[in-house]
């Protein structure tokens, strides 16, 4: 009962990281292509909102209800597709947390150009390539991660 409870949350966390990082890219890159600072604006304080209520809040939670897990099914965490999911968690973060402090840059930044009634600053849209650059490893290594949990596949080092 507690296990698959745990289990439950678990999933869960892995369902809110994948779907609100690919929900909050989908908006940002939409918003972006349309060149308006009022709706970047908008958009990007949206994604900042989401990424601190959600993604931060499942990103506690995995760690947490995966030691768990592992801990009740006997898994190693030095061992396995345990520990290459482990790796592959941090790898997330590394890109990740740049990438929260590149939203919010943005957010105020557009926030700037649409106070002025100007255009979008260099600098917004050199953050916006690092911020898409940075996307698709963390992203790769999420479905990696989710990957490894759904198949457990034999890894041995």
């Amino acid at each position: 009962m507690i296990f698959d409870l745990i289990l439950f949350l678990h999933v869960l966390g892995a369902t809110v990281l994948l779907g609100t990082g690919a929900g909050i890219a989908f908006f940002m890159v939409v918003s972006h292509r349309s060149g308006d600072p009022a709706l970047i604006a908008h958009v990007a304080g949206i994604v900042v909102l989401a990424d601190t209520i959600f993604t931060a809040t499942a990103a506690i939670v995995q760690p947490i209800t995966g030691y768990l897990l592992a801990t009740m099914a006997g898994w190693p965490l030095t061992s396995g597709w345990v520990a290459v999911s482990l790796g592959l968690y941090v790898f997330v973060g590394v890109f990740w947390l740049p990438v929260v402090f590149m939203q919010i840059r943005m957010r105020n930044l557009a926030r700037e150009a649409r106070d002025e009634e100007g255009a979008l600053p260099d600098s917004y849209h050199r953050l916006f390539r690092w911020w898409f650059a940075f996307g698709f490893p963390a992203f790769a290594a999420v479905l990696a991660i989710v990957w490894l949990m759904l198949t457990k596949p034999a890894i041995g080092w």
